[in-house]
């Protein structure tokens, strides 16, 4: 991957730790002027939750020119497995009921219409990592001059191959 050594850039990505390796030994980025900001997930469900936060104030702070939102292809969502574990326990369920009452009746509404649509975020990895670079690129605080990428990577037998 060809890239300017003088720009800074700030990677966002999940907490595959292979991912992070193959960042920096794969990228022409000076190692000083690369960044990786480390999740659970890279993907922001609202332009005002706290990865959005980090990345705004990393611009201002590092002087970022750039962002990438990395991802591979054995991303899993598993969340359906944790929607049945909340179903199961009552006193979880009744607590979701109440929170969707407050989150349908109240201000500030919650940003999707119910919290299983929520923990579920969208369908597919593509339409997450679309919305992520969404977000990013049309906050109000982002510098205009700032660029937003995505990057796939392709994962074969555990390994990192390849930049697609």
């Amino acid at each position: 991957m060809s890239r300017d050594e003088k720009k800074k850039v700030l990677y966002v990505i999940g907490m595959d730790h292979k991912l992070e390796r193959f960042i920096k030994e794969e990228t022409n980025v000076n190692p000083e002027n690369l960044m990786i900001l480390q999740r659970y997930q890279p993907l922001i469900s609202h332009p005002l939750d706290e990865l959005m936060r980090d990345i705004i104030i990393a611009v201002f702070q590092e002087n970022v020119e750039e962002i990438v939102v990395a991802f591979t292809d054995d991303y899993q969502k598993n969340t359906d497995d944790i929607l049945i574990h909340i179903n199961k326990n009552k006193e979880l369920k009744d607590k979701i009921q109440t929170l969707e009452y407050l989150f349908n009746n109240t201000k500030p509404e919650f940003p999707v219409g119910t919290v299983s649509e929520w923990l579920q975020g969208d369908k597919t990895l593509r339409d997450d990592i679309q919305n992520t670079i969404h977000i990013i690129r049309h906050h109000p605080l982002m510098p205009s001059h700032v660029k937003v990428k995505e990057l796939f990577i392709k994962k074969d037998n555990e390994k990192l191959s390849g930049i697609v």
